[in-house]
């Protein structure tokens, strides 16, 4: 089945469906295949022209933890090219493996539904790295950075870290956002570079505290596209500069209107008070009649954050909108069940729905989850929000096209850090 494909079915043919395996130990890649990654990767980095500088990595031998950036597709190329000729154990998340997975099992992925706790995760690392031999890579911030700079990182990974006590090393890619940002996924040709550090040995993961082994990881994580554009000037040539830029800036900071924005062309404008910025070949903006609210597209998204913060607090915030919803039980594709309503809240989700005469309800509560994950016209579907049980996976379009699901990334995350402060 093509991921495109809209498949209804029952609620009880959904329940009858075998699940993901989420259970089984990592697969050490056949060699054949690992030879067939290198060809499908490492061609496009030179194309590309990447450079990888190595910090502190000249006398590493034997398996260690490789944490990687997200921001394109483009990353698992840098890092099979960073890591050549090591074999590697990749977490994947499972709409990764749709239709293809003998083949990402025996490459070396270790499939996890996303923002989930999966106890079973911890054994198929060490199993990696004391059995495979493997470097195991894990990308901590769990889905495609939305605006190229750094996303929430869990506390949880230094404890996971400290209890390894295997050498921890980083690659922190720039320009990858740029090259093919998750709102607009045509290619623009970007001058990229990677920096791979080890940034923790054995013996220090002994001896630092978890405080200290997370401000480590956390500092080495620090990246900001945009920045690294203006600071190189890295000029984006063509017509489509601002296309889709609405859907992560979807807020006017002039009349204050959410979902007023449309980004078209190299111009991002409100239909509401017809403000109207240009985004230049560096994505710095400008308000046509000098009027500069923001000049950084990342300064403009964070500023959204705070909006949505005053929101919650002032005990505005309250979400209610109608949905369709996709399960994804397995790697053999999605399954539609109907339209649903899902509630946002200071009590987290809760999603419900009568599906052929069956009531159907998933409530998370604000504390299950530090994050969410988004789809930007997702498979020619729409926008999406997805969230995560044990066993499955449901992704959430609003049938409001105007509605835009970044919203629910501030909401979710801000949510989340009050309720942890009030505990």
């Amino acid at each position: 089945m093509k991921i495109s494909d809209v498949k209804y079915i029952t609620l009880d043919e959904l329940k009858n469906m075998e699940r993901f395996d989420l259970k089984s130990m990592p697969k050490k890649a056949k060699w054949y295949l690992h030879v067939l990654s290198w060809i499908l990767s490492i061609p496009e980095t030179f194309i590309r022209r990447v450079k990888i500088h190595k910090v502190n990595m000249k006398n590493l031998k034997g398996p260690y933890v490789l944490l990687c950036n997200h921001n394109s597709f483009f990353d698992f190329k840098v890092a099979t090219r960073a890591m050549f000729p090591r074999r590697a154990n990749y977490i994947v998340a499972i709409d990764g493996f749709i239709n293809r997975e003998w083949l990402l099992r025996n490459i070396g992925c270790i499939g996890k539904r996303k923002f989930i706790s999966d106890p079973n995760i911890v054994k198929q690392l060490r199993y990696s790295l004391e059995t495979n031999k493997s470097i195991a890579v894990i990308y901590p911030e769990a889905r495609y950075s939305l605006i190229g700079t750094t996303a929430i990182i869990p506390d949880s990974l230094g404890k996971l870290l400290k209890k390894f006590k295997y050498p921890v090393v980083t690659l922190i890619s720039h320009g990858h956002h740029l090259h093919q940002p998750v709102w607009n996924l045509s290619k623009r040709k970007v001058k990229v570079k990677s920096v791979m550090t080890n940034i923790l040995t054995k013996e220090e993961l002994n001896s630092l505290s978890l405080d200290e082994i997370n401000k480590r990881i956390k500092d080495a994580f620090y990246y900001n596209d945009y920045e690294y554009q203006l600071k190189n000037q890295i000029g984006i040539k063509g017509k489509e500069r601002a296309k889709n830029l609405h859907k992560v800036l979807y807020k006017c900071p002039h009349c204050l209107t959410d979902f007023s924005m449309v980004g078209e062309g190299n111009q991002l404008k409100c239909v509401k008070c017809s403000h109207v910025y240009d985004v230049n070949q560096y994505n710095q903006l400008e308000e046509t009649n000098n009027d500069t609210k923001f000049s950084s597209i990342p300064d403009w998204f964070e500023w959204q954050r705070e909006e949505v913060r005053k929101e919650i607090e002032a005990g505005k915030y309250d979400v209610q909108i109608e949905v369709d919803v996709d399960a994804l039980p397995n790697s053999s594709g999605y399954y539609r069940l109907g339209k649903a309503k899902l509630s946002h809240n200071h009590n987290g989700f809760t999603l419900k729905g009568v599906f052929q005469d069956e009531n159907f309800e998933i409530h998370k509560p604000v504390l299950s989850n530090y994050s969410v994950h988004l789809e930007y016209d997702y498979f020619d579907k729409g926008d999406a929000i997805s969230f995560s049980q044990i066993n499955d996976t449901y992704y959430l379009f609003p049938t409001d096209k105007n509605y835009s699901v970044t919203k629910f990334h501030f909401a979710v995350e801000e949510l989340y850090k009050i309720h942890s402060q009030k505990k």
